[in-house]
Formats: C-alpha cells, structure tokens, sequence
C-alpha cells in the first residue's frame, strides 16, 4: 500500500500567503460565489445601463449620473448600513437585501420588454439597487475576512476585490452579448436570477452562534456615533480614508467618460464595449495573482503610488487615443492598477480596526470611496461636457498625480492584524453595589505620580492616551497636575453611561498595550475612581438598590 500523501507544508514564516488560500475553506468559497454573483450582476446593470442611456440620446451628464445613482445611496445609508453590520444578524440582511435586488431587477426587465424604459426611471431603477448594494456593502467586507485567519487576510480581502473584477470581465461580456442578441430586457432578467443565486448562497450559510453578549446591545445611533468617534481617533483608518478621497475624486472620470467615449466617439458595438471593460476584469485578475508578492516586495505605499501613476496614464491614454488596440491594452493595465489600489486600500482598513468596529470602519471608508466615486463622476460628466473628454481625462489625470503625494502625510504602513485582537487589560471594578447600564455620565478619574525626570515624555505620551481614550468612548478627556503636590498628575474621563465604560473595557486592543506599558515605566499609580452621577445612584436607591461599599483592585493604565 501506497504511503498517504504528506500535506502540504505551511508557508515560511514571512512568506506571503498565497492569492487563492482562502477559496480551500468552504465557507469562504461558497459566500465568495454569492458576492461574486452578486458583483458580475452589478456590472451587468452598469453596463447595460450605459449603453440604454447612451441609446435615448441623452447628454453626457445622464450617462455620468448613472454612476452617481449607483453611488449615492452610499452617502445616504452608509453610516447606518455599518452599524447593521456590527449590530445584526448579517445573514438575514444579506439575504433579504439580495431579494430586494432582485426584485428591482425584475422592475427593470419588465419596463424593458414593455417599452416604458426611459431616463427618469433607469435613474430611479439604479438608485434603488445602489440602495440595496450600499446596505450590503459593509456586511460583504467584514463577513468574507472574518472566515480566514489572520495569515490569510490579505488574500481574502484581494479575493473580495477579485470578485468584483471577475465581474468587470465577465459581466460586461454578458451585458455586451446579451443586449446584441436577446435585448436588454433579456439581461436585467439575467440579474434577478444573478441575485436569487445570492439569496440561495447566502441561507446555506451557517454562522456559529455569536457568544451571548454580557452588555445590552448598543442601539444604532449611538454605533454610529462610536464609529464615528473610532475614527476620528484611529490615525491608520484616517490614513486609508485620506488616501481613498484622493485617489477615488479624480480616478472616477475614467468610469464617468469611458461609456460615452466607446458609444459617441468611436461608435462601438455593445460587444465591443464589453470587451473594452472585459478587459479592465482580466487585468485585475492579473494583478490579483501577482498581488501577494506585489505587496511583499514593495509595501502597500509604494504599490498604491505606482498604481496610481499607471492609472492616470491609462486615463490619459483614453482621453488622446481612438486606437481601439492601444485602448484595449490600455483597459488592461487599468485593471492591474485598480486592484492593486483597491486590494491596498481595503487590507489597510480592515487591519485598522479591531472586531468591534470593523464593519463601521469599512462602512466609513467605503463611505468616502462610494462618495467621491459619485460626485467625482457628476463632476467630471459635467464638466466634459463644456471641455470635451479629452481634455477632462487629462485634468483628472493631472489631480490624480497630484493626490498621489499624499502618501507622505498619510501612510497606510504594514498591515498588521493582530495588533487590533482584543486584549483584556481592564479587570472588572468591584463596585459598591449594582449599577443599571444606562446610569451616567461617569467620570473615570486616575492619579499618575511622575518624577520630574519623566515630566516632559509622559506628557507627550499624554496626547496617545487622550485618543487611545477617546477611540474608546471617551467623550471627555483632560489632564491635570496637582500644584500643591509635586508630580501628582490627575487623569479624567468622562463617558455617557456605565455601559458605555464597560464597552471601554472590552475595546482594547494588542496594540494598546505597548503605550501603556510605556506609561507604567514613567509614573507610579496613584488609583482610579469611578465616579457614576449622583441623581442616577439616587433613583436606584429608591428602588430599593442596596449599596455597600467594597474596595476595588486597581486598574491598568
């Protein structure tokens, strides 16, 4: 008998995962079908919508407000479409917004096949699937890299892009096709079924049970106030969103302009401009097979400055050339760019923050992408419409080298997954007695004893503590120093309710701890006090709350 075949061994430690690792897990495989069919319907409608706006002779800012439709729900529902997703159960969202897209797909093939399809209501019809995918949007990025170890994240997250840029080529294709040979109500009944598929992917899904959750669970508005706060406070997610902004305003012109150039310049057949945006699809397949040693030899920084500078090439190219060859080779090197942009730009928001908050922070950052991708678009479609496209696209190119140096003041770094693994640095206080969750304000207050030797670093140090504070639910922050004794420093903090400060407890993270040690090893502890407002204890007393005082091991800094 034959010895049974070793496994494969593990990469080296160092080595990059491979592109494709994650799609050997079952469950990544079969959520990574349904986003896929979820995508290439997408860009079916994108293509197809195009190409019937185009068809009713409108101007080029119709065409350009196709994209803004399909992008606007993003500013409308973003911020609450990511609290969803931290909040609620994704599967059950996913799916019922699946069958919505659905739905309005079937609306658009029955308008189609009726002869009532017109401008008005093909803008209307793509709002409302912008509507469905804004919603889903943040659960689809924090579901498919939560199904893989932190290893294989970055090729997770590349998948997720690649799914998108499988569509890009196929998609089109089928659009392209499907109109020349069957109409396009024939094609927008292919995106119903394209979705039902994502309804049936998605309620195979089986989710472990998410551990019962100590704290009543926080009510949407103020998730969204805490993400909001997270990121006002988390230095490497304002990074990934700086850079989105700049990259995103100006590279919207190429999707914006890129229909009316195929269709009103050079007259293409809907096949052939399948193929034009086929070709940005198989060019982000190429560079998403390369991306792993892409990233490992040039770091996410250079890799998106590189890629943005072929990008404005590529939307120069479109603007001066009528050659179809060089614009389909062009396209491909779109491609390549996007991915390697998108790939960067979603791995460092993912890695930026912890699981309590990942789904708000892709909901920002996809925010701002969706944002600019939207108005960029309105823009630059109105604007060619004064200057001409040739001279827009260079524009655009230009404002795209420009943002480009922002990556000296923002750097996306390496990303670094675990130091955003929750870690257990509070200890639960002793309290005097039971404390309702929705009690407050509370005051946090900590004394710090500093030798005059240490003065002038722990106070730097001070500025990370107020955000690491802040990003954590603070609503308040000050230091003090105790003029009558010397090196007593006083630290306050306030939060809206006790829950609030227990939710703190539970938000640090890995990477926390290095400031805090840091910390330690220049001041001695002084002890905390939580203070909880008095009117608040009051009402409990009368409820008949009994409180007796206990002492309460103190806290890390």
């Amino acid at each position: 008998m034959m010895a049974p075949r070793p496994s494969p061994e593990p990469p080296p430690s160092g080595a990059p995962a491979s592109a494709w690792a994650p799609l050997g897990r079952g469950v990544f495989r079969s959520l990574w079908l349904g986003a896929l069919a979820a995508n290439i319907a997408q860009w079916v409608q994108n293509a197809v919508g195009s190409w019937d706006m185009t068809s009713f002779g409108t101007a080029p800012i119709y065409v350009a407000l196709l994209q803004t439709m399909s992008g606007l729900p993003v500013l409308l529902v973003g911020l609450p479409a990511a609290a969803f997703a931290d909040l609620f159960d994704r599967r059950r969202l996913l799916r019922g917004f699946a069958a919505w897209m659905a739905v309005v797909s079937a609306a658009l093939a029955v308008l189609s096949f009726l002869g009532l399809l017109g401008p008005v209501a093909l803008l209307a019809l793509t709002f409302a699937l912008g509507l469905g995918a804004a919603l889903s949007a943040p659960m689809w990025q924090s579901v498919l890299p939560s199904l893989v170890p932190p290893a294989e994240l970055a090729s997770a997250v590349t998948l997720s892009g690649v799914a998108i840029n499988i569509a890009r080529a196929v998609g089109p294709a089928i659009g392209g096709l499907g109109v020349a040979l069957a109409g396009s109500g024939a094609v927008y009944t292919f995106n119903a079924l394209a979705f039902l598929v994502v309804v049936v992917q998605v309620h195979r899904w089986r989710p472990e049970a998410p551990a019962r959750p100590r704290l009543a669970p926080e009510r949407v508005a103020g998730a969204m106030v805490a993400g909001l706060r997270f990121a006002a406070h988390a230095p490497a997610l304002r990074a990934v969103i700086a850079r989105a902004a700049a990259f995103i305003v100006c590279g919207s012109a190429l999707w914006a302009l890129l229909p009316v150039i195929a269709r009103g310049e050079l007259h293409m057949t809907p096949l052939e401009f399948g193929a034009l945006l086929g070709c940005v699809g198989a060019g982000a397949l190429l560079g998403a097979a390369r991306m792993p040693g892409l990233r490992a030899r040039f770091g996410p920084d250079r890799l998106v400055v590189g890629a943005s500078v072929v990008y404005a090439a590529t939307m120069a190219t479109l603007g001066l050339v009528r050659t179809p060859p060089v614009l389909y080779a062009a396209m491909l090197a779109t491609g390549v760019a996007w991915i390697c942009v998108m790939s960067s730009l979603n791995v460092a928001a993912a890695s930026a923050a912890p699981p309590w908050v990942r789904a708000r922070a892709l909901g920002l950052y996809l925010l701002v992408f969706q944002g600019g991708l939207a108005f960029g678009s309105l823009g630059w479609g109105a604007l060619a419409g004064r200057l001409g496209s040739p001279t827009t696209l260079a524009l655009a190119a230009a404002g795209l080298l420009l943002g480009a140096t922002s990556a000296v003041r923002w750097r996306l770094g390496d990303a670094k997954q675990d130091d955003v693994k929750p870690w257990a640095a509070w200890p639960e206080p002793t309290l005097v007695g039971p404390v309702e969750d929705d009690a407050g304000p509370v005051l946090i207050v900590r004394r710090h004893r500093v030798p005059a030797a240490h003065r002038g670093e722990f106070l730097k140090l001070s500025r990370e503590l107020e955000a690491l504070r802040r990003r954590d639910g603070a609503s308040e922050w000050a230091l003090y120093e105790d003029v009558a004794a010397d090196g007593e420093f006083v630290e306050t903090f306030a939060l809206a309710s006790w829950s609030e400060h227990q939710r703190q407890h539970a938000r640090a993270v890995v990477a926390d701890k290095r400031l805090l040690d840091r910390l330690a090893a220049l001041s001695g502890d002084g002890g905390v006090h939580h203070l909880v407002d008095a009117h608040a204890l009051a009402a409990a007393r009368a409820r008949g709350v009994e409180l007796h005082a206990h002492s309460h091991p103190p806290e890390p800094r």
